[in-house]
């Protein structure tokens, strides 16, 4: 059994600001060793990420305590079996829906996520059902199967992807959730034709990364956004052209191609109705459960338009991300440019606030302190 340091959300729907209300505790915990068919990662870095701060507010309601995080990079320091492809001293990403690889949802080549990993998702634990945490003697909920904000997790071998050690860690965590799914929702989504403008609404660190997959790919850029920052990031980051929602309405400025990354109805709303004739809009914003948008049926079938959903990018994790680490070996995919700050574990609680407030990409945390190991 060894002691880590992570942080544990204690209850679900907390109000803000967080940095009062604090209902992330740092805490120390136990983590069993790892079992068949799982590793045990020393995280470098990890990302905070809408994922998590919907489990803060509510909007997505999970078990608690929860262990949160799902966006990170490691080095492996232990396998629960011998074999593989992995090695102990590699170097991997974490990924929040793990694939059985078995399941009628894995056999869509990315389209539907896996059945048993969403499952286990929704209860808190590892593949397979395991949990491998506690605290006190108590239970403490794994997150995506991954539970990343802690010095170490113990994850299914399906929850990883191996990456070249010339992929730096801040660069690697991201290619797990923010470019997999905004980059994701491009090449297997929306599957631009060349010459194809990319529209992207809503300049959160998923939605960047859409924006900044699409220029590597060749792109005109559109970013739509309502909070100035981001849009001026966005032109930094070679976006061709920017709007607020409201510029862009007034405008009458369409796209073949729109990607809704904001995660709220009217944000959806916005992206339909800036789709052209013949058009897909894309969409893998996660709006509250109870949230509804208002759009004409009568437009979808006169203008033989589109609607797909998203979810992760419609990626397959082993295949997509070495293509996105070797468009950033190319020069061509910025990853940097979505890193907000670096911050402290203790900082987590004011870093949801920033993420909820729209002043940040991506924060990440950087772990250095090492683990106790008892026997």
């Amino acid at each position: 059994m060894m002691q880590i340091r992570g942080a544990v959300l204690e209850y679900v729907g907390a109000e803000p600001p967080f940095a009062v209300s604090r209902p992330l505790s740092v805490s120390t915990l136990e983590l069993e060793p790892p079992g068949p068919g799982e590793i045990l990662v020393r995280i470098e870095v990890a990302g905070v990420c809408h994922s998590d701060l919907s489990v803060v507010d509510g909007n997505r309601v999970r078990p608690t305590p929860m262990l949160l995080g799902h966006e990170a990079a490691g080095i492996v320091v232990q396998l629960g079996d011998a074999g593989g492809e992995l090695a102990v001293g590699d170097r991997v990403v974490m990924t929040f829906l793990p694939r059985c690889g078995d399941c009628d949802g894995c056999a869509t080549n990315g389209r539907l996520p896996c059945e048993p990993g969403s499952a286990a998702n929704n209860a808190g634990t590892l593949l397979g059902a395991q949990a491998r945490l506690q605290r006190d003697g108590h239970p403490v909920a794994h997150h995506l199967g991954v539970s990343a904000f802690a010095t170490h997790a113990v994850v299914n071998r399906a929850s990883v992807v191996r990456v070249d050690p010339d992929v730096p860690a801040d660069v690697a965590a991201l290619l797990g959730c923010a470019v997999l799914t905004g980059g994701g929702a491009v090449i297997n989504s929306a599957k631009p034709e060349p010459g194809d403008t990319v529209m992207v609404v809503g300049l959160g660190g998923v939605g960047m990364a859409a924006a900044l997959v699409a220029r590597a790919r060749g792109h005109h850029v559109i970013g739509v956004d309502g909070v100035e920052a981001k849009l001026a990031s966005a032109r930094e980051s070679g976006v061709d052209e920017t709007y607020t929602p409201a510029e862009l309405l007034a405008a009458g400025v369409k796209a073949p191609v729109v990607i809704e990354a904001a995660g709220n109805a009217r944000a959806f709303e916005t992206a339909v109705q800036a789709t052209a004739p013949g058009g897909r809009t894309v969409t893998v914003g996660l709006p509250s459960p109870d949230a509804r948008s208002s759009i004409s049926p009568l437009v979808l079938t006169a203008e033989a338009r589109t609607i797909i959903g998203s979810y992760l990018g419609s990626a397959v994790p082993s295949r997509d991300i070495p293509l996105f680490a070797q468009l950033w070996r190319e020069g061509r995919l910025p990853v940097e440019r979505l890193i907000s700050d670096h911050i402290m574990l203790d900082d987590i609680n004011e870093a949801m606030d920033a993420l909820a407030e729209g002043r940040a990409l991506r924060q990440l945390i950087v772990f250095d302190e090492p683990p106790t190991t008892h026997p």
